[in-house]
């Protein structure tokens, strides 16, 4: 008797959550094993709810249109789950025949995927229930894996939008220019701006990432010697910069759990630059289209997303339980990547930030991440105690993800 599937989506959506929905759908329905494929309509408070989609039932047209279709086609939450919710999530399961649960999401919903399958194996040890992890995530922040699906897509809008406010600044140069990215504690993103490939006069001139300590003095420093030089500057700058005691330098304005709303750090640096240096100074924040812009989407990261989704599949319908799809390199040129299962326990809550050499010297545009004082011939931010230059790892590391070359600039 055939059994069935439920996928649940859980936490912030992505450019490519939808293709790893895609290709779950795709190998359920190919394998013949699945009686109905279930999505949980609005994440994971649907699975107490029993407010399912059926997904197996959806015309292929809409089908096939997934991959290419950003945000969370079966809705997402950040609701946050109870121990005795836990208990219940399992009761559903074996009421409603689901041999198969696949929780696509990050950090936490790795983590509520691995006490869902510590449950399954404590409440239902004979029902050969399986739990299985698809990861996504626009911060790159869970562990083990090379990266996740939704950091490439994201990286490639970060690179590309700080690519046309440099060239937009160096055309115009009369002030300082702060972008602000996402993510709370790990400068993966962040760091993605330094593949906007400029010069040391376009920049961008100077990347912050919450890895290392904000520095104000050496902002400021840097700020100034770089406008006396260019007059133009572009800074692209983390929603979670702390300073040397861990506080954030905006306080977060609404928290609940781990999800956490911040002030306008790039407001507050265009404020500091205002009014300390008497400098015109105005910020980019882009915040939810950074995650959701379709027009961005790496043809890499949507391959590597649909091949999490099916890879997820094959895993269950195996029997294999406790385990994350994750992401092995095998070669960055050419680039290769091969699926491998994780044990989720493994990457459940375990943040993954930027490692130390990704934040050496290196490249030769002079773009700075991090704090440092102000360099004094060419006024490029160079490497001191606490800062640092991008290094080649990192852009040769992040370059494949983000897919296709950016188009050239004429110069």
């Amino acid at each position: 008797m055939k059994k069935n599937m439920l996928i649940v989506h859980g936490g912030a959506p992505t450019a490519v959550i939808n293709a790893s929905l895609y290709g779950a759908i795709k190998q359920a329905k190919k394998s013949g094993m699945v009686n109905h494929i279930w999505g949980a309509r609005g994440g994971s408070h649907a699975v107490l709810t029993g407010d399912f989609i059926d997904l197996g039932n959806l015309p292929e047209e809409t089908v096939e249109l997934l991959p290419i279709t950003p945000a969370s086609f079966i809705g997402s939450s950040r609701y946050q789950v109870t121990e005795s919710d836990y208990e219940r999530m399992v009761d559903v399961l074996v009421e409603k025949d689901i041999q198969w649960l696949l929780f696509t999401g990050g950090n936490g919903s790795m983590d509520t995927c691995g006490k869902i399958a510590k449950c399954v194996a404590k409440k239902a040890p004979g029902k050969g229930i399986c739990v299985t992890g698809i990861p996504k995530t626009i911060d790159n922040d869970i562990a083990v894996t090379d990266h996740a699906p939704g950091f490439g897509s994201a990286a490639r809008y970060v690179a590309a939008t700080v690519r046309d406010i440099c060239a937009d600044v160096a055309s115009l140069p009369i002030h300082v220019c702060v972008v602000e990215t996402m993510g709370r504690n790990a400068g993966w993103l962040t760091a993605a701006a330094a593949l906007a490939g400029g010069s040391r006069k376009t920049g961008p001139h100077l990347i912050y990432v919450p890895e290392i300590a904000f520095d104000e003095e050496a902002f400021l420093d840097n700020a100034k010697t770089l406008y006396d030089a260019y007059g133009g500057v572009v800074v692209v700058a983390s929603e979670g910069l702390r300073d040397k005691t861990g506080k954030p330098i905006v306080d977060p304005i609404f928290q609940v759990g781990r999800s956490v709303y911040y002030g306008d750090v790039s407001a507050h640096l265009c404020n500091l630059v205002i009014r300390k240096l008497g400098i015109k100074a105005r910020s980019e924040k882009p915040g939810l289209i950074g995650r959701c812009a379709a027009a961005y989407q790496s043809s890499v990261d949507r391959a590597e997303a649909i091949e999490a989704g099916t890879r997820a599949v094959q895993a269950a319908l195996a029997g294999k339980t406790a385990v994350m799809v994750g992401f092995k390199r095998v070669s960055t040129r050419p680039y290769r990547c091969e699926t491998v299962l994780i044990p989720v326990e493994e990457v459940m809550l375990h943040e993954r930030t930027l490692p130390a050499e990704f934040l050496t010297a290196g490249t030769a545009t002079g773009t700075a991440i991090a704090t440092g004082t102000a360099g004094s011939a060419t006024g490029i931010a160079t490497a001191t105690a606490g800062g640092t230059i991008p290094s080649e790892a990192f852009v040769n590391w992040c370059e494949p993800l983000i897919g296709d070359e950016l188009p050239p600039f004429a110069r």
